[in-house]
């Protein structure tokens, strides 16, 4: 349970950010791509509460990655309006409407990111205990 706490706080933290991101910034870099940055780390830090010790940190963070990719592309065809949702604002905001190639870059740059955040985090363990 030790080691998912970061995890929660971290998910609650970040969850927090971007609903105030999406309630009170209406443009610019913040919102339209910083937004973006974050949001993978959101859905890393919620998919690392429960799978932290099952699978490798890195294969996690290319998974939400690909996930993301998978989201943006399902915009490119209108998934909301296909599905019946697209009247209901919520799904709208949630899902989103427009394709962009910059998300997928902001998307990118968050799981670099995650990387480099994984990386100084086991190089700190291993000197925790002593390796």
């Amino acid at each position: 349970m030790k080691k998912r706490i970061p995890y929660i706080a971290g998910f609650v933290l970040l969850l927090v950010v971007e609903v105030l991101i999406a309630l009170f910034v209406y443009g610019g870099f913040i919102r339209f791509y910083l937004g973006d940055v974050i949001v993978v780390w959101v859905v890393y830090c919620f998919l690392q509460i429960f799978i932290c010790e099952k699978v490798n940190e890195y294969i996690t963070a290319v998974g939400v990655m690909i996930f993301a990719f998978i989201v943006e592309f399902l915009q490119y065809i209108n998934i909301v309006d296909i599905v019946g949702l697209g009247d209901i604002q919520f799904f709208r905001t949630l899902i989103g409407t427009s394709f962009s190639t910059v998300d997928l870059i902001c998307y990118t740059v968050g799981t670099v990111v995650t990387f480099v955040f994984i990386f100084i985090k086991n190089k700190i363990s291993k000197k925790i205990q002593g390796d």
